[in-house]
């Protein structure tokens, strides 16, 4: 099982070049969870970083549009973000001085004895409870 960062859906939509290195590689990734071959989860956060990112870059109309795609993406499993979520998300902001957001995605993963992150972020390999794995 994988936890796949919000970066691993943004950068396909806002870097739509393939010249961009971090995009070419973000859309190899998503194709292996599209095509089953990558067992995949993100929390329901994602969903927020996704539409605010890409409406921010894009337009609105473009952020609602990723965030209609990223609910039906194929094979992801999402993880909602509930009172246990957000409290070992405290707890992991207090030891490691990560971003809110960040140590939501970390306490989703950690929830579902999840070991693996897909992150373009180097935020995360501090965390002694997760490995990330850059996907460029």
């Amino acid at each position: 099982m994988q936890y796949v960062d919000s970066n691993v859906f943004i950068y396909p939509v806002i870097y739509r070049s393939d010249e961009q290195e971090k995009a070419k590689k973000a859309r190899e990734m998503l194709l292996k969870i599209e095509n089953g071959e990558l067992s995949a989860y993100t929390s329901m956060l994602t969903w927020d970083e996704v539409v605010w990112v890409v409406s921010k870059t894009l337009g609105r109309g473009d952020g609602a549009l990723q965030g209609r795609k990223l609910l039906g993406f194929p094979n992801l499993n999402f993880i909602d973000v509930d009172e246990g979520v957000v409290t070992s998300a405290q707890a992991l902001i207090e030891r490691y001085k990560l971003s809110p957001r960040d140590s939501v995605h970390l306490a989703s993963a950690i929830t579902r004895k999840i070991r693996n992150i897909i992150s373009d972020d180097a935020d995360f390999d501090e965390v002694k409870e997760i490995t990330r794995t850059p996907f460029v």
